[in-house]
């Protein structure tokens, strides 16, 4: 038997109303109170707020979707589909990329049955966009489920730093990678980092310098001094703003890396009357620092200096000096060699200024950066020898200074050899 209870108010112990029917209005719970579903009860009829209860079991097969649940789904295995429940009017379902790989395994969204997705019965949905997320709603039988909500990684950015090997790596100014390259290698980056975090570099690109000229033969005039290894320089604000020589100023910029391996060849110092070698920082980083050309000599048959990275600087016989930023850049690379018509040898040109004209002229100026957190000078012009006898050859430049060799004093000194070439990369690491 069946009992009716007729009551338009159900009030807890204290008074208040927990069930009111005014009207045809009812009214659960008083202001304050919690409304809860017992655990296994369900609710109908209720409409949706619109959101999802996310699974976390991660979907690396076929989904079968319900009503009201959000899957992260993994496609690292292969391509997957997801089958929409049957919708009635406030249906809702979401999936999110979990992994990134929807661009190249894609999950496809088939609707149920005949119902339509977009208003389209008969084409399922494809997600194909890397770190997509996306929220469907079924509306009604004519349109179906509508996309409501859709997106991807781009909503914001995480910082990411570049990854790299080669050369030798050193820490520099605590947030701050250094790679010297003294030999051939590559710069493989494995991670390219982003804007959050750094995804360019700053270099350093020294070519190696010119030899001396020779002091030797019949025309009683000494060699003149090589010129230095091209200098080519970022301006150093992508990775803490080091103090760079003028020769980094714009339009030089800090270089974009890709997940690549960029080969680094590092130029050869020439030997007595041999200009340098190029070095170079490859691949689509594309930087390349001419070798110092080569002093104008004394001997028999002499010769002017040459061009080059810097310019030789001439000798007494010959005079004239080589050309500074051959091939040209911008900014430039170097400085002309001086001239001489005294039996003495010019100074080859430097990173920032012309050898010094006359016997026994001076080098140009060298430049100095703390690229690598010390103040170190590089691309020196090298000196020319003075006129008269003698015969003392010209020194050898260090390693990896980029200098120009000395000249040789007549009548039988030789050139000095240039110093090679170096490359640095620096950027920031965390």
């Amino acid at each position: 038997m069946s009992s009716i209870i007729k009551v338009n108010n159900i009030q807890n112990q204290c008074g208040a109303n927990i069930i009111n029917e005014n009207s045809n209005t009812i009214t659960l719970g008083a202001s304050g109170d919690t409304i809860a579903l017992a655990s296994g009860a369900s609710q109908t009829g209720f409409g949706r707020t619109g959101t999802v209860d996310w699974q976390t079991s991660i979907k690396t097969s076929t989904i079968t979707a319900v009503n009201g649940e959000g899957y992260f789904v993994n496609t690292t295995g292969g391509a997957i589909t997801a089958n929409l429940p049957a919708g009635t009017a406030g249906s809702i379902v979401a999936f999110k990329d979990y992994l990134g790989t929807f661009d190249s395994n894609a999950l496809t969204i088939a609707a149920n049955g005949s119902q339509k997705i977009n208003g389209d019965a008969v084409t399922d949905l494809i997600v194909s966009t890397e770190g997509e997320s996306i929220t469907l709603v079924y509306a009604d039988d004519t349109q179906g489920w509508l996309v409501v909500n859709d997106g991807n990684n781009d909503a914001g950015a995480q910082a990411s730093f570049i990854v790299a090997t080669g050369g030798t790596i050193t820490t520099v100014c605590t947030n701050f990678k250094v790679h010297t390259f003294t030999g051939p290698g590559t710069f493989a980056v494995s991670n390219a980092g982003n804007a959050a975090g750094s995804n360019t570099i700053d270099y350093l690109v020294v070519g190696g310098g010119g030899g001396g000229g020779d002091g030797s033969g019949g025309s009683s005039s000494s060699g003149g001094g090589g010129g230095a290894g091209g200098y080519r320089e970022s301006p150093g604000t992508a990775s803490g703003s080091y103090t760079v020589s003028p020769r980094g100023a714009s339009p030089a910029v800090a270089l974009p890396v890709a997940v690549d391996n960029y080969p680094v060849a590092i130029g050869a110092g020439g030997t007595t009357n041999v200009s340098g070698s190029n070095s170079v920082l490859g691949g689509s980083l594309s930087i390349t620092s001419a070798g110092g050309g080569r002093a104008g000599n004394g001997s028999a048959n002499p010769v002017p200096g040459s061009d080059g990275g810097s310019g030789g600087g001439g000798n007494g016989a010959s005079g004239s000096g080589g050309s500074g930023n051959t091939p040209p850049v911008n900014p430039s690379q170097g400085s002309n060699g001086g001239g001489s018509a005294s039996n003495g040898g010019a100074g080859g040109g430097g990173a920032l200024s012309d050898g010094s004209n006359g016997a026994g002229g001076g080098g140009g100026d060298a430049a100095t950066s703390l690229i690598n957190g010390s103040p170190v000078a590089r691309a020196l012009g090298g000196d020319g020898a003075g006129s008269g006898g003698g015969g003392s050859g010209g020194s050898n430049q260090p390693a990896n200074s980029g200098n120009g060799g000395p000249g040789g004093r007549y009548p039988n000194g030789a050139g000095g050899t240039g110093g090679s070439g170096i490359v640095i990369i620096r950027y920031k690491f965390q």
